[in-house]
């Protein structure tokens, strides 16, 4: 009898036919829908208690303080707090809190040993404005608990535990990304498989990530809980690219790419920085990220709360209300949120997608002033751009970027594509290698 690891892993010269209907990959079709359903429940209320947390910190308290919103100095005692949290979490609980979102969106998958600490690290500090997302958290929790599921029930083979693993992170990370095409999209390209491989890893994480997305959906019509999902609620009336939105929109796609880079590599400067004397220099690192927050409202005279956290309710307000937003608040947000940013991804837990998106947004839309240069191109292009120069996927990411500007989005797909394209060579280009001991780890 087959066993899932023999149809995870097909042997070469296998058609697609024999391999999906092989017994044993359709259990384990049916055991990644079955983990689908808790998986998602689980990230429903990991994302919801995330998001209460964060409500109380930056509106709640405040209010409860006398002020209609955080005073400048708020993030200073929050980030402290941040650091204090984070600094034993890394430097004494298994897996070191998760992996550090300089190296990507979710790097290898979290086993159930270091899932607590994965969870604690997103929970005590997302919240109190680290300027990281949720994804790469989530992915941890999809991974790590599909694999503490089976390892309860039975012993699979690595390849089927490489599959439910993944599996069980999508599955998560779509209920964030606007439903599972993203998901299927970005794993597509992400993966590097081809032929049946790919198709055999592709329809277990379409099923695991459809089954969490309508989980997501359910649980919060009912419970009226928010997640904090990925959307864009109001975006800039419809408008098609014309010349004047490609002779600025792609030397505006190549500064995001080479910005986005460049905060990335700030942040391997940051991961050489903290290898000695961890604890307190993690602190030291979420300090810094706290007096930039406190820089961006002194400089500008507005909320902390734009420039902290994940970014997803100022991209929001971007994309509703873009002319609301001087010119030289987005430059500031760009300087003052990429600077965190950079230092975050080297130092503090979290997912380094959400934040790019914004930072690459707000470029675009800096630039939307210039002569024939639309808000609606701009806004999409800005997605589409910085997506792909974080990732490295940009398939995926103009993907992402036609979802989530909806119906606006048909007669921007010329740009966005090429956005993306530009974007992605653009970071490559700009990037270093990294040194050989960290291309080894």
């Amino acid at each position: 009898m087959t066993t899932p690891a023999d149809a995870a892993g097909p042997p070469a010269g296998r058609s697609l036919r024999q391999t999906v209907l092989d017994r044993g990959y359709l259990r384990l079709l049916l055991l990644c829908v079955l983990l689908g359903v808790p998986i998602a429940l689980a990230c429903f209320f990991f994302v919801g208690l995330q998001h209460q947390l964060q409500h109380w910190v930056w509106t709640a308290l405040p209010e409860a303080a006398g002020y209609d919103r955080p005073p400048w100095w708020w993030p200073l005692p929050a980030l402290l707090l941040a650091g204090l949290l984070l600094a034993p979490v890394v430097t004494r609980m298994p897996g070191g809190g998760g992996h550090l979102p300089v190296d990507g969106l979710g790097g290898a998958p979290v086993g159930p040993r270091a899932l607590p600490g994965a969870v604690l690290a997103a929970l005590a500090t997302l919240p109190l404005g680290v300027v990281l997302g949720p994804e790469a958290p989530l992915m941890a929790v999809g991974s790590g608990l599909a694999l503490l599921a089976v390892s309860r029930t039975a012993r699979p083979g690595p390849a089927a535990r490489a599959v439910l693993a993944t599996a069980g992170s999508t599955a998560a990370i779509s209920t964030i990304l606007g439903g599972p095409v993203v998901a299927a999209v970005l794993l597509i390209e992400g993966a590097g498989l081809g032929g049946t491989r790919m198709v055999a890893l592709l329809l277990p994480c379409l099923l695991a990530s459809a089954a969490g997305a309508l989980v997501f959906t359910g649980f919060g019509d009912w419970t009226g809980l928010r997640i904090g999902a990925l959307a864009l609620p109001g975006v800039p009336p419809p408008a098609g690219p014309d010349a004047a939105d490609f002779l600025w929109g792609l030397p505006v796609a190549a500064l995001i790419g080479a910005l986005i880079t460049l905060g990335r590599a700030l942040g391997r400067r940051t991961v050489s920085w903290t290898r000695r004397r961890t604890a307190v220099r993690t602190v030291l690192c979420a300090v810094f990220v706290g007096v930039c927050l406190s820089a961006y409202a002194l400089v500008t005279g507005r909320s902390p709360a734009e420039a902290a956290l994940s970014g997803q309710a100022a991209l929001a307000d971007l994309a509703a209300r873009p002319h609301t937003w001087p010119v030289g608040a987005l430059v500031a947000l760009v300087v003052c949120k990429g600077l965190a940013w950079g230092v975050a991804l080297g130092a503090l837990r979290g997912g380094p997608v959400f934040p790019a998106v914004l930072l690459g947004t707000a470029t675009a839309l800096a630039c939307s002033g210039l002569p024939g240069f639309g808000t609606a191109p701009a806004l999409a292009l800005g997605i589409a751009a910085a997506g792909a120069a974080v990732t490295g996927l940009p398939l995926a990411s103009a993907v992402l970027a036609v979802l989530l500007t909806g119906k606006d989005a048909h007669g921007q797909m010329p740009l966005i594509v090429t956005a993306s394209v530009v974007s992605f060579l653009v970071a490559q280009l700009v990037r270093r290698p990294p040194p050989p001991e960290e291309a080894a780890r």
